[in-house]
């Protein structure tokens, strides 16, 4: 298995557990980290279904870090998810309040997927 490649997925999905058990469990921190202002019940309700969504695809690729054709795919789903979230934030962007978090996912997001897609490339090649 091409370490670099391995390393990369492991990396992406320890911060995606990070990033979504804070969402979960630190909610409006984790919201205002990120960018976004006030935020109310049902904003704070789909943080933590999309939290609790990120921890279990990093769970699932910290899971499959030995099995090759199991973290590839884990990280092959790790990055449609990722470059669905850079598109859902760059349609916020265009929202004068949800500028700055738009703006901010998209680069995170967006990263993110051409990272993934990296490495599930470079997981094929082993």
């Amino acid at each position: 298995m091409d370490p670099l490649a391995r390393q990369t997925v492991l990396a992406i999905a320890a911060g995606r557990v990070a990033i979504g058990v804070g969402a979960v469990f630190a909610t409006r921190p984790a919201l205002k980290a990120l960018g976004f202002g006030e935020i109310d019940a049902t904003g704070t309700s789909l943080a933590r279904i999309a939290g609790a969504r990120d921890a279990a695809l990093g769970l699932l690729a910290l899971a499959a870090h030995d099995d090759h054709k199991a973290l590839r795919l884990a990280v092959l789903a790790g990055a449609a998810v990722d470059a669905a979230d850079a598109i859902a934030f760059g349609a916020a962007a265009r929202d004068p309040v949800l500028r700055r978090a738009g703006l901010g996912g998209v680069g995170l997001g967006g990263a993110a997927a051409i990272a993934g897609a990296w490495a599930w490339r470079r997981l094929g090649n082993s």
